[in-house]
């Protein structure tokens, strides 16, 4: 039976690291099942998308893999991952996939976006060298739990951060992940119910990796600036991956908006939050269990923030005013996002 092509390039990959001399065509042939040109159209291919491997009388040698994102570098999970190096947004590609009934944890990949989305319709800047991905989760829940799951992905991806790089992260309400007073990821979700149960929710997730995001966005820091070094997309994308899987029975737990506030910046600072239609602004007292925010705003009253762009006041505004204090007529360009 002939094998799927992306399944393929992982065995001849994985035939190739695993020998420290030159494997020969024939017996890639032989393992494979197919012919020594199949074997060659193959090593052409991945040679072009930047593997270097050298080829000679007594076979094929990999000297270096480039930090890629293909399907067939994700082993068991090659099957789920729909990688892309140019798409208008991962989130409309993951609806559709999710729609025509993908199974679970079923990611979609891009390079880059042309039209990457953030709250409120802002454009997430999407050049090469970040790492821009939707996961497809089928959790069995109400949708009124739903965005419980939220605060369980971006709680993950701290978590992540913070033990596989010894990055300092935290989240921002609703989900945008910091380090210090600057934003590294952003992440953005929709969801779609029938009968009651939720059918899909999508995460996209927007990571500074290895690109420089700072022209587009002045407030945002990179891993490789973090790091001093580039930083492997792969690995990092594997290890949310796994996190996540592993933990995805307490996505919808009353306890996860708990776990999220051990790891946030935004609770006891003066925000504003900014909806389609209304702007709130005041002192972040709490989230509730559902993920909304509890804000008491300038005339004493506490309000419900349920949804919108939160701007954290800059700590370096209006000296002599202490930060969580929310006074009114505060200048908004105060806040930063």
């Amino acid at each position: 039976m002939q094998q799927a092509a992306g399944t393929v390039k992982a065995v001849i990959l994985a035939m190739l690291r695993q020998s420290e001399t030159a494997v020969s065509g024939e017996s890639i042939s032989e393992r494979l099942g197919v012919s020594r040109v199949a074997v060659w159209k193959h090593i052409h291919r991945l040679q072009e998308l930047g593997y270097r491997i050298a080829a000679g009388a007594q076979g094929y040698r990999l000297l270096h893999s480039p930090d890629a994102l293909f399907p067939w570098e994700f082993g068991p999970r090659e099957a789920r991952i729909h990688y892309h190096a140019r798409v208008d947004s991962t989130m409309d590609i993951a609806r559709k996939l999710a729609r025509e009934d993908c199974p679970d944890f079923t990611v979609v990949i891009a390079e880059s976006q042309r039209r990457g989305r953030g709250r409120l319709g802002r454009r997430w800047n999407s050049a090469a060298g970040g790492l821009y991905f939707t996961i497809v989760l089928r959790p069995q829940i109400a949708p009124v739990l739903s965005a419980r799951v939220n605060f369980f992905a971006s709680l993950m991806l701290v978590l992540t951060l913070r033990e596989e790089l010894g990055i300092a992260a935290a989240v921002k309400w609703p989900n945008d992940i910091l380090v210090g007073e600057r934003k590294l990821a952003g992440m953005l979700s929709e969801m779609e119910s029938a009968g009651g149960e939720v059918s899909f929710v999508n995460i996209g997730i927007g990571i500074n990796v290895n690109n420089d995001p700072v022209l587009q966005e002045p407030n945002a820091v990179s891993l490789r600036v973090l790091m001093g070094k580039p930083v492997g997309r792969r690995k990092l994308l594997e290890a949310f991956l796994d996190r996540l899987e592993r933990n995805i029975d307490q996505a919808a737990s009353a306890q996860i908006v708990d776990r999220w506030k051990r790891h946030t910046t935004t609770l006891g600072r003066a925000v504003r939050v900014v909806t389609r239609r209304r702007v709130f602004q005041g002192l972040a007292m709490d989230v509730d269990a559902n993920g909304a925010l509890l804000l008491r705003q300038t005339d004493g009253t506490l309000q419900t923030v349920t949804h919108g762009d939160c701007f954290h006041r800059n700590p370096r505004s209006a000296p002599g005013l202490p930060d969580d204090t929310p006074e009114s007529g505060i200048d908004p360009n105060d806040f930063i996002h």
